[in-house]
């Protein structure tokens, strides 16, 4: 497999977007964009900011890069490049996996079984 970002999202939201149709989550109309994150820790961080009192159960989309049709553009510098954001709704031939994230008690996620980006 080549290079894979990953995408947090709601598993009941995911669940219910029209399979026929590429993926936007929930923000892409005010954002214009998908946030992903590259590696584990990163996707774990980014959960704990932005979804921890979102008590919904989440997946992880892992998103193979070179498949991606719309732009991807690291905006969080040269050197971080931990945080692409995809520009346009997602084909989905490029999403190749999908895996549960597990959290405590308290709402902070867990490190997923997810193959490094």
């Amino acid at each position: 497999m080549s290079d894979v970002t990953y995408h947090l999202v709601p598993g009941e939201y995911y669940r219910d977007t029209d399979r026929r149709a590429p993926y936007t989550p929930e923000q892409f109309e005010a954002e214009g964009f998908i946030h992903c994150s590259n590696g584990v820790k990163n996707v774990v961080i980014a959960g704990n900011t932005h979804y921890k009192d979102d008590r919904r159960m989440y997946v992880v989309l892992v998103i193979e890069t070179a498949k991606v049709v719309p732009e991807i553009v690291y905006e969080d510098g040269d050197t971080e490049r931990i945080h692409p954001h995809i520009y346009g709704p997602l084909n989905r031939d490029a999403i190749v996996d999908i895996v549960p994230i597990l959290r405590r008690s308290d709402g902070a996620f867990l490190p997923p079984p997810l193959p490094a980006a």
